[in-house]
C-alpha cells in the first residue's frame, strides 16, 4: 500500500482506531494485524492466553529508523503509523552516529522523546524512544528506557557501552546478529549486564537469523549468545528505513505478554524475558515448561520436561499445520530435541528429556513445514523450513 492511500484511509478512520484501541471494546480483544489500515478487520487472535493468567498479549516493534539517522520517514508519522497497523507498543530507535552515517543530535534525541510522550496513550498504546549504538565491526544494539544516548564517541567498544547501559539503568537487545563480522566480540560474556541485555533479533525485516553465518563457518547466533552465557529473550523487529513503519505483513514483531499495556508494563515484561519473536501480525504465543513460562528457569538439572504450548493467529488459520521445534545448544547450528505436529488454533502438549548435561537452555521454533527457509542450515536441518515464531528461552538450573 502507498504511503498516500494508506494515509488517506488513516485519517477517514480515526474513528474506528480509537473503537478499535479501547480498552473492553470487542476489537480490543484481539490483535491486530498490518494486513490493512483499519486494525477493526478482527483476524488477529484472542489477546487472553488458554493456558496463562495475570498477563495480556500486547504485540510491539521495538526498531525503526527516520529521516533522523539513515532512514527516510518524517519521525511525526512514525508511531501513528504503526499504530494502524495493529502494534500496541511501538519504539523510533534511530542511530547514534556511524562514522559516516550522521546519527542523532541532542535536539533530535530530545525531539523523539516529545513525539514519543504525544504518542503515549497509557493503557492503550506504547510509544518508546530509544537508540541504536552502531559499529561497523562489532555490531549494532538498541538501547531503551535511557535519558540520554551514546555512540561511538563516548563508547568506542563493547565494554565502554556495556558500562554506560548498566550506569543508566536502561536495557538493550542485540541486533541483526551475526551481519557485522565480529559479532559483538564473538558475544563475549559480561556478567555486569546479563540483566540488563534482554533481546536478540531473530526475525529482522523478513529475515530469519537462526542459520546467518553458518555458511562462512560461524555458529548460528542463537548458539553463540546463549551458549556464551547471555540471557537474552528472542525478539522480532521491523527495522524500518522507509516509510512504512508497521507495514506490511510479514515484517518481524515481538509479542510481549505484559500486567498492562504502559511503559512500566512493558519493561517489567522485557525484563522477565517474557515475550516471543516472531514475523506474523496478530500471532499468539504462549508456551510453559514443566509450568514455568518462557523466558524462567527450570530448577532441575535433568529429567522429562512437559510443554504446554498455545498457538493461535484467529479464524484465517485454524487448522493451520505447523511444526515445534525444540532447540538445544548445538556447536555450529542448535540441536534439535524433537519435532511436535500441531496446528493453529489449539493447545498442544507434549513432554521432552531433557539434561543440563547437554546444555542449560532449551528454545521453541515454530515453523511451517510447506515453505523453506530462505536462509538454511545444514542439510536435512530440521530447522531449514520457514520460521514463523521463536519463544524466549528456559534456562536449566542446578
Amino acid at each position: 500500500m502507498t504511503e498516500l492511500s494508506r494515509r488517506s484511509l488513516l485519517a477517514g478512520s480515526g474513528a474506528l482506531l480509537m473503537l478499535a484501541s479501547t480498552p473492553g471494546s470487542a476489537e480490543a480483544t484481539t490483535t491486530g494485524v498490518a494486513t490493512s489500515a483499519a486494525p477493526i478487520r478482527a483476524t488477529g487472535a484472542a489477546r487472553a492466553s488458554a493456558i496463562s493468567q495475570g498477563t495480556t498479549l500486547f504485540h510491539a516493534d521495538l526498531h525503526n529508523h527516520t529521516l533522523m539517522s539513515d532512514g527516510d520517514g518524517d519521525p511525526a508519522k512514525a508511531y501513528e503509523s504503526m499504530r494502524s497497523a495493529g502494534l500496541d507498543v511501538a519504539a523510533l530507535t534511530d542511530h547514534a552516529t556511524l562514522l559516516s552515517i550522521n546519527g542523532l543530535s541532542r535536539s533530535e534525541w530530545t525531539r523523539t522523546g516529545q513525539l514519543a510522550d504525544a504518542a503515549d496513550d497509557p493503557g492503550v498504546y506504547t510509544a518508546l524512544r530509544g537508540f541504536e549504538w552502531s559499529h561497523p565491526l562489532l555490531g549494532h544494539v538498541n538501547v531503551w528506557y535511557t535519558g540520554a544516548f551514546t555512540d561511538l564517541g563516548g563508547s568506542p567498544g563493547m565494554a565502554r557501552l556495556y558500562d554506560w547501559i548498566s550506569r543508566t539503568g536502561g536495557i538493550s537487545g542485540f541486533n541483526h546478529p551475526g551481519r557485522e563480522i565480529l559479532r559483538f566480540n564473538d558475544f563475549a560474556y559480561n556478567a555486569a549486564l546479563r540483566e540488563q541485555m534482554v533481546g536478540l533479533e531473530m526475525f529482522n525485516r523478513g529475515d530469519d537469523y537462526l542459520f546467518d553465518g553458518w555458511s562462512s563457518g560461524q555458529s548460528s547466533p542463537l548458539n553463540a549468545c546463549l551458549n556464551a552465557g547471555w540471557r537474552t529473550g528472542l525478539t522480532g523487529v521491523t527495522d524500518e528505513h522507509g516509510t512504512e513503519w508497521g507495514y506490511p505483513e510479514g515484517k518481524g514483531r515481538t509479542g510481549v505478554w505484559a500486567v498492562e499495556n504502559t511503559r512500566n508494563g512493558v519493561l517489567a515484561a522485557m525484563r522477565e524475558r517474557r515475550f516471543f519473536a516472531t514475523r506474523i501480525s496478530g500471532l499468539r504465543v504462549d508456551a510453559t515448561a514443566s509450568g514455568v513460562r518462557m523466558g524462567g528457569s527450570l530448577p532441575f538439572a535433568r529429567g522429562d520436561v512437559r510443554f504446554v504450548v498455545d498457538l493461535d493467529r484467529g479464524p484465517e488459520w485454524v487448522g493451520k499445520p505447523l511444526h515445534l521445534q525444540v532447540l538445544r545448544p548445538g556447536s555450529r547450528a542448535p540441536e534439535v530435541a524433537d519435532v511436535v505436529e500441531t496446528e493453529a488454533g489449539r493447545v498442544t502438549e507434549f513432554t521432552v528429556p531433557l539434561d543440563v548435561a547437554d546444555g542449560s537452555w532449551v528454545v521453541l521454533r515454530i515453523a511451517d513445514p510447506s515453505q523453506a527457509n530462505a536462509s538454511p542450515g545444514p542439510s536435512g536441518h530440521p530447522c531449514n523450513d520457514w520460521g514463523v515464531a521463536y519463544t524466549s528461552p528456559w534456562w536449566l538450573t542446578t
